[in-house]
């Protein structure tokens, strides 16, 4: 099962990092290739929550004592998830405002600087926020280590104490049998003395 998880993980990876890439190219594209791409991420991103479905069934198939880390990663995806589809938006809306003025002929020469400096701004932003959503996956997939390191931790010694409790309850019993093997032993003694008188 952990292997199937494991699996969408992977696809899930790949297509959020085609998505992320692509929603940064949207605003320095032609028009022409922005409405093939936009297009493009609105499929992908159908594609991203299929997975996020696929592996939330998987989830719930995990025995409830190992579920957790798995519940923490699914978390993080469908922030990730949410994170791409306002990206989207914002990129999309980059792309109207320039549809609207090519509409509206606004040729001007103060109009054009504002809005490629609005570009240049926006595209900016997203490369930024490209690189703080790749830290937070790098410190989340650091916390999860964590997470389920400890986690193994905890059922080990849980292990060992149980593991303690059957040999200290073995010790008891071989107390107990020595301690039977010894009445018996002087029972016989006494036994075979008062034959022997």
């Amino acid at each position: 099962m952990s292997s199937d998880f494991e699996g969408y993980e992977q696809d899930f990876a790949v297509l959020t990092a085609e998505i992320t890439n692509k929603i940064a190219r949207v605003p320095r594209l032609p028009p022409d290739e922005k409405k093939q791409v936009v297009a493009n991420v609105e499929k992908q991103l159908e594609e991203a929550k299929e997975l996020l479905e696929q592996m939330d069934l998987e989830v719930r198939e995990i025995p409830p004592q190992s579920r957790g880390m798995y519940s923490n990663r699914m978390r993080s995806y469908k922030q990730e998830m949410g994170k791409l589809e306002t990206d989207f938006k914002r990129s999309r809306i980059a792309y109207s405002d320039e549809v609207r003025n090519e509409l509206l002929g606004d040729d001007g020469n103060s109009s054009e600087n504002q809005l490629i400096k609005l570009r240049e701004e926006r595209a900016h932003l997203l490369d930024n926020t490209e690189r703080l959503e790749r830290s937070s996956r790098r410190l989340e997939a650091g916390y999860q280590i964590a997470v389920e390191t400890e986690q193994i931790g905890q059922e080990m010694l849980e292990n060992l104490s149980h593991d303690r409790e059957k040999i200290q309850r073995a010790r008891e019993r071989l107390r107990e049998t020595d301690a039977n093997l010894g009445k018996s032993s002087r029972v016989l003694t006494g036994m075979l003395r008062r034959k022997n008188i």
